[in-house]
């Protein structure tokens, strides 16, 4: 392939040519044989003022540009340049609307040539990057890129991404490149003609076998090693004690951490005594060797499996790629751990093959998600979800493809031998240690233990989270969209990827089973009027209530039946005994016609055997909605919390609902611990004044459960402080506007101070959305880099990858910021927080959980509200010092914590650190010779 490509990048004056903005500087590469061969640049005269953002941006000025040529001056360069190339941008779509706009403004016709663009090959043949912004390309695939927003740098940075991307499509074997030919014929930029001139060269030359990849039924995937370990058991004379011996031998640099000692000496006494543990492990115990080692000691003494279960993903990858590579080392034997995650994160390589043929109204974002599918199979191992950032739209295609029970074929698949998930699980059952998570934990005990291998020791790291993932599980939920969907796939749907009906349809001719389509479709558009109305009534039901809006802008209603209008209710009822009459015959009529095609399965080929697995999977999963709706609309159980939750705005029938028991610990208790050997929980956040009973009476464990707090090695006495602003007003005393605007004026005061490197956390989505625009008119745009939750988009981790390579950055995070996120090291220098974070208390599951306290006459705030503060505060107060190293503040703008009772126990809950009081002024003084 010879092509000759040039790489164009435009620096301009804002975002578009419509709105009369111009080039201010051009740079591009030219690329031959997949090396760089020329390069050109200049500074282009735009005529126009240079915005203070754009400077600020690229460091362009106005003074730079003064001197330089108009863009007619260079065109007839660039012209002859891209005479016959390729054209090659990073977001094609904006170089390329700036250069047709500048060529017709100097008398020339539009550019039309072959054009690729970067970010659509990239997103393609590298489906696993967290980010497609070239910036952070650059990063993560070692691109040469000196002046990001610097036309030059970035077109050089574009180039070297280009050859490493025809690198890639090069090392694709034939097949995948013929699977993926009519795919990309959709793309945007011309990939096809890449892509067929790739076929073209490989059919005239003899492909090598590759060792590493299989084809199976037309598609290449990397083949799979399932080689086991013979092991024995090892023998009692290992324990960590003699690890620790053998590491103090052989690593001179190995430094042996007192409480890291004292966790595993506890790990192995509740393991071999067995007995339930409880320990709370501070900042740097380096808890994960703490348990992994004595756990494992045990696994391969007993030759029972350690599972070892995560709340976050983040957790589970540390484990996987840091720790369980430095065990290995320390270990004198071999070992074999393995992640075991949901059904739902792994691939359907049936339904993926049926799906990759289907050739209706394909979108762009779904062929995308098909070519990034078929690229990344030829890579994966796990066939896991967390493996690649598909496309919007590519995220709903994952639901037609991913795993599930009801529509598996099992040992009659003929993917059963290559199926990511049941290789999971066959590796699951051959590992000494199983990692999982809370979610996958529960969801295990619910389903009567099929998910996971037998086991009867676990750790449970990040503890806290325990009751709340097992309340989600031992409780229900549903929405309008559920249904919706579900409707649309049985066969209402004008999206004929989504509609299944015509698939069965196909079946049951070949089946040769009478099927009259003309009155099912009446029947399920009146069914779908029928739930329309339901969830309307629901929406429109509490909407009218006047709720207050939860902290992410949620309405929450508690759904009590002895407490709503009896007629509204009544009138709800009839509504809903319609639906399921309808639903039941629906389904009755289904099931009759699948039975009759199964009877001639003879007749079907393994496709055709697939759509009736799939469609009668589509049917049991409408008749558990229905069925979970009945319980939640219909019971009245006492134990059990149930609300609906919607938002005033968005669609008339938009809400789920839910249900939970109010009190778990006797499941919690008769279900789990007492059916384990040894259950340990650790965490950083467990105590409430240095006592366990808050977290051990709500998880149900006895009294008798092994306790240790191990505190963290850090010196916080010298390296954090803790900083209460007395001048600052309390918000019940004043507007959310004006107290909005008091803080972020204390906050932008102390970000000039800190050089931003700022984390402020909320408990409100509203204040955390007020404080941040007001900031926005204290500071200068180019102070600071403000990221806002909820305002920039983004999960948590990207956010706060953004604000580590951000300089001056300053982030505003509510929620799921209050924990979980790790900035060590100078990336944070400063925490705030504004308001103690107490759940609201008309929270539909705090109130009953606070009404089945006050009927055990006791206090609902003393044995609920604070305890369960006390522990998001301190792991609010944990994001500040996570190395022996960190040193910063942390200031709390809610004075509730010296002006009541009780806000000392927030204080007595944390490490030794220093707490000074003062006006902000006077913190302000001392925060300059703190932090320097």
């Amino acid at each position: 392939m010879n092509n000759r490509y040039v790489v164009l990048d435009l620096e301009t004056t804002g975002h578009s040519p419509k709105n009369k903005d111009r080039i201010i500087q051009i740079g591009l590469v030219v690329i031959e044989e997949n090396e760089i061969v020329d390069r050109f640049s200049s500074y282009i005269n735009p005529g126009i003022p240079i915005p203070t953002f754009i400077t600020s941006l690229t460091g362009i000025n106005g003074e730079m540009v003064d001197d330089a040529p108009l863009f007619e001056d260079v065109a007839p360069r660039l012209l002859k340049i891209l005479d016959g190339a390729w054209l090659v941008a990073h977001n094609i779509k904006f170089d390329l609307g700036f250069l047709n706009a500048e060529l017709e403004k100097a008398g020339y016709f539009e550019w039309r040539g072959m054009m690729l663009d970067t970010v659509e090959l990239t997103r393609m043949l590298m489906p696993n990057l967290d980010s497609y912004k070239l910036s952070q390309l650059s990063e993560s695939l070692s691109l040469a890129h000196e002046n990001p927003h610097q036309a030059d740098s970035d077109a050089e940075a574009t180039g070297h991404l280009l050859t490493q991307l025809i690198n890639k499509l090069n090392e694709l074997p034939l097949l995948t490149l013929q699977r993926l030919l009519p795919l990309v014929k959709g793309m945007h930029s011309d990939v096809a003609e890449l892509v067929q001139d790739q076929i073209d060269q490989k059919l005239v030359q003899l492909e090598d076998e590759e060792p590493l990849l299989e084809t199976f039924r037309q598609l290449v995937l990397k083949k799979m090693n399932e080689n086991g370990l013979d092991q024995e058991l090892i023998d009692d004379s290992i324990s960590h004690h003699s690890i620790e011996e053998q590491l103090e031998k052989s690593f001179p640099n190995y430094e042996k951490r007192a409480g890291q000692v004292k966790m595993m000496d506890v790990v192995e006494q509740s393991l071999t005594d067995g007995q339930h543990a409880l320990i709370e492990a501070g900042t740097g115990i380096g808890k994960s060797l703490g348990y992994l080692i004595p756990g494992l000691i045990n696994a391969r003494k007993t030759g029972r499996p350690l599972v070892v279960s995560t709340h976050t993903i983040q957790l589970q990858e540390q484990l996987l790629d840091r720790d369980i590579p430095l065990l290995q080392k320390m270990v004198p034997f071999e070992f074999k751990a393995t992640v075991l995650k949901g059904r739902n994160h792994y691939l359907c390589l049936r339904k993926f093959e049926q799906q990759l043929d289907e050739i209706y109204d394909n979108n762009y974002d779904v062929l995308l998600a098909k070519a990034q599918l078929l690229v990344w199979l030829t890579t994966t191992e796990e066939g896991d979800i967390e493996e690649l950032n598909l496309p919007s739209g590519g995220q709903l295609f994952w639901h037609q493809v991913k795993s599930d029970a009801n529509s598996c074929l099992n040992h009659k698949c003929p993917w059963f031998s290559r199926c990511f998930y049941h290789r999971s699980k066959r590796e699951a059952h051959d590992a000494d240690i199983i990692i999982t998570n809370h979610a996958l934990l529960f969801t295990d005990l619910v389903n009567d233990h099929a998910l996971i291998p037998a086991y009867q020791e676990a750790i449970i790291d990040e503890a806290h989270h325990l009751d709340d993932v097992a309340s989600d599980h031992f409780g229900l939920q549903t929405d309008y969209f559920s249904f919706h969907r579900l409707v649309e796939r049985l066969g209402t749907s004008e999206d004929l990827n989504v509609n299944m009906l015509l698939k069965l349809e196909g079946v049951l001719k070949t089946a040769d089973v009478a099927f009259n389509k003309g009155p099912f479709i009446e029947n399920l558009r009146n069914l779908k009027m029928e739930i329309d109305q339901l969830f309307s009534m629901m929406k429109s039901y509490v909407t009218s209530k006047g709720q207050k809006k939860s902290e992410v802008g949620k309405i929450n209603f508690r759904f009590t039946i002895d407490q709503i209008d009896p007629s509204w209710y009544q009138e709800l009822k009839e509504v809903f005994a319609r639906c399921q009459l309808m639903i039941n015959d629906l389904l009755k009529d289904l099931r009759d016609l699948i039975k009759k095609a199964q009877k001639k399965e003879e007749h079907l080929n393994v496709q055709q055997k697939g759509i009736l697995v799939d469609y009668t999977g589509l049917i049991n999963r409408i008749d558990e909605e229905r069925n979970t709706l009945a319980h939640m609309l219909l019971s009245n159980n006492e134990e059990d919390v149930c609300w609906i939750e919607t938002d005033s705005g968005g669609a008339k029938n938009a809400i789920s609902i839910f249900n939970q028991p109010i009190d778990i610990s006797d499941r919690l208790s008769s279900d789990f611990f007492a059916k384990k050997n040894s259950i340990i929980l650790t965490s950083a956040t467990l105590t409430i004044r240095d006592r366990f009973t808050f977290v051990r009476k709500r998880l149900g464990m006895d009294e008798d459960t092994l306790t240790i707090q191990l505190p963290s090695p850090f010196d916080y006495k010298n390296h954090s402080k803790i900083m209460i602003p007395t001048d600052l007003p309390m918000i019940k005393d004043v507007s959310t506007d004006s107290y909005a605007s008091t803080i972020a004026a204390s906050i932008n005061r102390i970000a000039h101070i800190t050089d931003g490197r700022m984390l402020v956390l909320f408990t409100s989505y509203d204040m955390l959305k007020k404080t941040y625009f007001a900031f926005k008119e204290y500071a200068e745009p180019e102070d600071f880099s403000l990221i806002g939750q909820g305002i920039d988009s983004g999960s948590r981790a990207r956010l706060t990858k953004n604000f580590k390579q951000l300089d001056r950055a300053v982030l505003f995070g509510t929620s799921s910021f209050w924990e979980g996120v790790d900035i060590p090291g100078n990336d944070l220098t400063c925490l705030i927080i504004v308001r103690l974070p107490f759940n609201p208390p008309d929270n539909p599951v705090i109130e009953a959980r606070s009404e089945q306290l006050r009927k055990q006459g006791k206090s609902p705030f003393m044995e609920l509200s604070l305890p369960q503060a006390i522990i998001r505060f301190k792991q609010g107060f944990g994001r500040l010092v996570r190395s022996s190293t960190d040193k910063g503040a942390v200031f709390v703008f809610d004075r509730r914590i010296v002006t009541t009772k009780y806000g000392n126990l927030f204080l007595r809950s944390l490490p030794d650190v220093p707490v000074q009081q003062g006006t902000v002024d006077e913190l302000l003084d001392d925060l300059k010779y703190f932090i320097d």
